[in-house]
């Protein structure tokens, strides 16, 4: 690139940011920087953090500076050194996943043409007609639930009884403030009535709670379903192609010492690593005025990832310019994409990194 666009200018301070902040008692310099890296040229690194002129740092480059500044133990030696990944522990390797998804996603930004930026990218949840639209969550199983989630209990509250609350409290919030002139209703599946349906919906979560998801879902045009697999017994996978192609969530495993009649016992456990999200739109099949748009996954995190594609405010507007770019004049779409998990929590998917999109259509 011979100029420094916004997008690149924002990755050049985000790399000068981490050398001279992210151990502020420490002075790290870029012929430091550039020894530790052990192939590069403290001109190299001064290129890609100065704002005129400014190189674009290689993608795999990103991740060796995520490696470098996930740990203060590569400057605790001698001289500043890259510590080997197999050594890191549970926190420097979740401290290491986020920042380089973080700096792939500067970097995929930063990477695109100039001419990109006159396609208009879209507001997906914005409306400009008069609605309403309804959000239809998934119902919990009664043994699922507190007993807060009994209407006969004097602290009763009807949330209680919501699946995948984290992801209705993300969108509720962004669709009223996209549409103010409109009524943005929710309910739990069972309470849906007819006229719920004829408006825009929106379906959150899987179909294994979600009778009115399973129906609409059966009414479109989407090559994606839901079914159920033997290699995982706490959620419905994604299928495409008839099934000939499914995609599962990934676990690493490992264990807890846990107490049991005062002695102290190994339990193995599995961690969820990686989630699989969808994200679909597609005309109303029983008002072809209106949208239906399905924000799922095999998991909760799932569908917190596929929602937050749209509603983060650092990822959005990247993410719905992908969709004008892939889907130009089709009014049906469908992404299933990786979801991260990091310390219990949902990364949002950046639909422009390298292996996020795992299927789309068409």
């Amino acid at each position: 690139m011979t100029s420094s666009s916004p997008a690149l200018l924002q990755l050049a301070r985000r790399l000068r940011e981490l050398r001279e902040q992210q151990w502020p008692n420490y002075r790290l310099t870029q012929a430091a920087l550039a020894a530790a890296f052990g192939d590069v040229a403290p001109a190299t690194v001064s290129s890609w953090e100065r704002t005129d002129a400014t190189k674009l740092a290689p993608a795999a480059r990103l991740s060796t500076y995520a490696q470098f500044f996930a740990t203060r133990r590569s400057i605790e030696g001698k001289a500043p050194q890259l510590v080997p990944l197999d050594t890191f522990t549970d926190e420097e390797r979740a401290t290491y996943e986020a920042l380089e998804i973080e700096l792939r996603a500067l970097r995929a930004e930063a990477s695109r043409p100039t001419n990109r930026t006159e396609i208009t990218a879209r507001r997906s949840w914005h409306f400009p007609d008069s609605g309403p639209l309804t959000i239809v969550c998934a119902q919990l199983p009664t043994d699922q639930t507190s007993s807060f989630a009994d209407p006969a209990d004097a602290n009763y509250t009807e949330l209680q009884s919501f699946a995948d609350l984290d992801a209705l409290v993300e969108l509720h919030g962004h669709v009223r403030a996209e549409n103010p002139h409109m009524e943005v209703f929710f309910k739990a599946a069972p309470k849906v009535v007819a006229d719920d349906l004829s408006g825009h919906v929106v379906l959150l979560g899987g179909i294994a709670w979600n009778e009115v998801t399973l129906r609409l879902s059966e009414m479109t045009v989407l090559p994606v379903r839901q079914v159920p697999d033997p290699a995982v017994d706490t959620g419905e996978i994604f299928a495409v192609d008839d099934g000939k192609r499914t995609f599962l969530p990934k676990w690493r495993a490992g264990s807890r010492t846990i107490e049991v009649d005062g002695e102290s016992r190994e339990e193995s456990l599995k961690t969820l690593t990686e989630d699989v999200g969808l994200l679909a739109r597609t005309p109303n099949p029983l008002n072809s005025n209106r949208v239906l748009v399905i924000c799922n996954g095999v998991h909760s995190r799932g569908v917190v990832g596929a929602v937050r594609t749209l509603t983060d405010a650092r990822l959005r507007e990247s993410n719905e310019r992908y969709i004008a770019e892939k889907f130009v004049g089709s009014d049906s779409f469908a992404i299933l994409m990786r979801v991260p998990v990091i310390e219990a929590k949902a990364m949002t998917p950046d639909f422009n990194a390298a292996g996020s999109v795992l299927y789309q259509w068409p």
